[in-house]
């Protein structure tokens, strides 16, 4: 499909730069068929049935923003890295800016005054060099050490259209995690979880709904735009996640006995429907996944989706008007910047009902 249809104009003072407090008192935009309803995230319990089940991203953000400068040659230009993919035991992915100015074989040491390891720095050599500012970094450290210093010397990767508006700071180390944080491994945050409070769980489970953990270590694809001018041209950058086999039965189970399943976030959605078989049945599931979901596809897994509202042209907003239909994400995204809703990770949130499904697509 055009790329373009996916476009829509957003004031700028849409954008959230910090997250509502508390949490769950974040407004949430209902989008059931043509009709929409403006609530706040503590409704959420009203909107669903007892037997459902809602599914979360326990992934962790770790702090994969580090800079440094380049060593051992005339000049020590600045080097900013995100690191976006283990590798090994002391080995990453990572974007780094700008990145003309590194070649393989150059060093980086990291490190900043105020915020130090216990050795002071941290250094990685450039192992190889990809085409679009990717680079292997391979550190001096290994292991726990590693992970470590680089817990000592990063911060939160927080997505651009944050960080280019002000400069991170301590609250978004707490800010820019979800409740259900508990696995290291993401470079962005599931942003959907970042509305999530304990009274708000505990409001789910009175009202008979679950709350299921799986895990995605979402990546800085997140963050990219589509480029393409086709989306059949984009492709999707592939990220690691695990569904137990214990979590899959459950859902299993009580898809049978009439619930239905609510997924979390996009990152949620992403995994579900790839660990789905052709009849919706989930099976366990761990391995890297790169599915991209355009009009079209046919969901097998997820009934409902709670998400934040995306950027134009975006994966994300391709995916919820797959959902929902583009008219309706149209439509609705028009009422929400018409009605002060706030958009991007520390945004509000819509709770998507999926529109009645014509055709399929398997974009695994």
């Amino acid at each position: 499909m055009r790329t373009d249809l996916f476009d829509f104009h957003l004031p700028a003072e849409r954008i959230a730069l910090r997250p509502a407090s508390p949490r769950d008192s974040a407004r949430m935009l209902v989008v059931e068929g043509a009709a929409l309803h403006d609530q706040t995230i503590a409704d959420l319990p009203q909107w669903l049935k007892p037997g459902d089940q809602l599914v979360v991203n326990d992934t962790k953000v770790i702090a994969a923003q580090m800079k440094g400068r380049r060593i051992g040659r005339e000049t020590e230009p600045k080097i900013e890295a995100t690191l976006i993919k283990r590798l090994d035991g002391s080995r990453w992915q990572a974007l780094v800016k700008p990145a003309k100015k590194l070649t393989a074989g150059d060093r980086i040491r990291f490190g900043n005054d105020g915020k130090v390891c216990l050795l002071g720095h941290l250094d990685a050599e450039v192992e190889a060099k990809g085409s679009e500012g990717e680079v292997t970094l391979s550190f001096s450290l290994h292991g726990p050490a590693l992970d470590q210093a680089i817990a000592d010397l990063g911060s939160p990767p927080l997505p651009p259209y944050i960080a280019s508006k002000r400069t991170p700071d301590d609250q978004d180390l707490a800010d820019y995690q979800t409740m259900f944080a508990a696995k290291e491994g993401a470079v962005a945050a599931p942003t959907a979880g970042l509305h999530f409070t304990p009274a708000l769980e505990q409001a789910l489970r009175a009202r008979g709904v679950d709350v299921n953990r799986i895990t995605l270590h979402v990546g800085a694809g997140t963050f990219l735009p589509v480029k393409v001018d086709d989306t059949d041209g984009h492709k999707m950058h592939a990220e690691w996640g695990t569904i137990s086999a214990e979590t899959a039965d459950k859902l299993n189970t009580a898809r049978k006995n009439g619930g239905r399943i609510i997924a979390v976030g996009t990152t949620s959605l992403r995994l579900l429907e790839s660990a789905a078989r052709e009849d919706g049945t989930i099976q366990p599931f761990t391995a890297e996944t790169s599915i991209f979901i355009t009009p079209g596809y046919r969901f097998r897994a997820v009934d409902i989706l709670m998400t934040n509202f995306h950027l134009p042209k975006s994966t994300l907003f391709i995916l919820v008007s797959a959902f929902s239909g583009l008219d309706t994400m149209q439509q609705a995204y028009a009422h929400a910047i018409a009605s002060g809703y706030r958009f991007y990770s520390y945004g509000d949130a819509c709770l998507l009902f999926r529109a009645r499904q014509t055709g399929f697509s398997d974009q695994s």
